[in-house]
């Protein structure tokens, strides 16, 4: 294993959050801990609002990447609508404040029981299969919304397990079936009021978003009363120094141009949707967690963490980087470590990463952690899943209370063997 030179090679910069010390707040509330920052959510939700111009564009949170309440009544705050997967995240939505009007629910093969109560609380339907559509149509005809996530075969994003807009992908309905949906639509007289797409997420090239777009206009000439044409998200975040970021303003300029042509061959003008999540949280999160072990062993040093693939499961599930930083002991020289979990599999958190001079005790901050961190969170091993914080005005509030060993045991039932 090669390393880079630790005589050339410059420290990370410390984080520190609206001037917060983040160890100060480990020592208030403890390690494993979450950590978001308001004012970077407010910022990336600033960035989109101001990169497009058209009038009736909507933004909608995909709110799988983090769902804690505070996060999403903050959003709410910021006039975003939201995007839900289950109806148990459409709950907590209308609990922080959003109407279930402005809320899209997308399942994904979920028992239809679920697919009722989603309807009765007044979310708006994404149907992503032949039988759900059939389904709808035989129990409501015509007295829902609904909109169709259509498959556009489209190869494009990061990880292979983040890719869903292929023709191998369980996601959304094919192309080639869109006869088969106008039939079905026009057997039941089901009202389609939008079309949706989502093609996976890292993706870097605008002109990705562009050739979805395309295939989303031809299919929208089947449906003559639609009300929004949904682009889904998948816009990349830097993780690392050198990586390429979606050019959001790009994005804009090439997908507004072709909706509006768009528009002007439908007849009138539609909404346009995003449903971005990774880019609205993951740079505002951090995941803090201290130093149990430094373990020397021939050619790596290991440094154990009281962390691991059960609060961020995304270097094991998708070999993500995440940039890690010793802000104990931010000016010792730098030494290559190998930093793990606390769970008994392989939990490599980073691999062969150049920190200062790591010590049983420091606190590493894990950067880049707000989507798919804690909302991935198990506890895989009995551990308990970590406390969250909000650090919103310059102060570090509490949003999440730390799991105790009652809450994995409350549900058991113990019974005489």
């Amino acid at each position: 294993m090669s390393f880079p030179n630790a005589a050339t090679a410059s420290p990370p910069a410390v984080p520190s959050p609206q001037g917060i010390d983040l160890v100060r707040v480990c020592q208030e509330f403890g390690t494993p801990l979450y950590l978001y920052d308001a004012d970077v959510i407010v910022r990336q939700i600033n960035e989109l609002k101001n990169a497009f111009t058209y009038p009736k564009v909507k933004f909608k949170y995909a709110a799988k990447a983090l769902t804690n309440i505070s996060i999403l009544k903050l959003i709410h705050q910021q006039g975003i609508d939201l995007d839900v997967v289950s109806v148990q995240e459409g709950h907590i939505a209308v609990k922080a404040g959003f109407s279930p009007s402005h809320i899209m629910y997308t399942p994904s093969g979920v028992p239809f029981a679920e697919i009722e109560e989603a309807i009765e609380l007044g979310l708006q339907m994404n149907v992503d299969s032949l039988p759900l559509l059939r389904y709808v149509g035989e129990r409501y005809g015509s007295q829902i919304p609904c909109c169709i996530r259509l498959n556009p075969d489209i190869r494009a994003g990061g990880h292979e397990k983040i890719s869903v807009g292929h023709n191998e992908s369980k996601f959304g309905i094919a192309l080639s079936q869109l006869d088969v949906i106008a039939e079905v639509v026009q057997q039941y007289s089901i009202n389609i009021n939008g079309l949706h797409i989502h093609t996976g997420s890292d993706i870097k090239d605008a002109e990705v978003f562009v050739q979805g777009a395309q295939r989303l206009f031809a299919a929208a000439r089947h449906f003559p009363d639609l009300q929004f044409i949904d682009f889904g998200s998948g816009f990349k975040v830097a993780y690392k120094e050198g990586d390429i970021a979606t050019n959001i303003s790009e994005l804009a300029t090439l997908l507004e141009n072709a909706f509006q042509d768009f528009c002007l061959e439908y007849g009138r003008e539609l909404e346009m949707w995003f449903e971005p999540g990774k880019f609205i949280v993951s740079e505002s999160g951090y995941l803090l967690t201290q130093v149990t072990v430094v373990k020397e062993n021939p050619g790596i040093n290991f440094v154990h963490v009281d962390t691991g693939l059960n609060h961020l499961l995304r270097p094991m599930m998708y070999d993500a980087y995440h940039e890690i930083v010793n802000i104990s002991n931010p000016d010792a020289p730098l030494q290559p470590y190998n930093i793990v979990g606390y769970i008994c599999e392989t939990d490599t958190i980073g691999e062969g990463r150049m920190l200062s001079e790591v010590r049983p005790g420091d606190i590493l901050a894990i950067k880049n952690a707000g989507a798919y961190g804690f909302s991935m969170a198990s506890n895989y091993n009995s551990r308990l899943r970590p406390a969250e914080v909000l650090v919103h005005r310059g102060e570090a509030k509490l949003i999440r209370e730390r799991e105790t060993l009652d809450d994995i045991m409350k549900n058991q039932i113990e019974v005489d063997l």
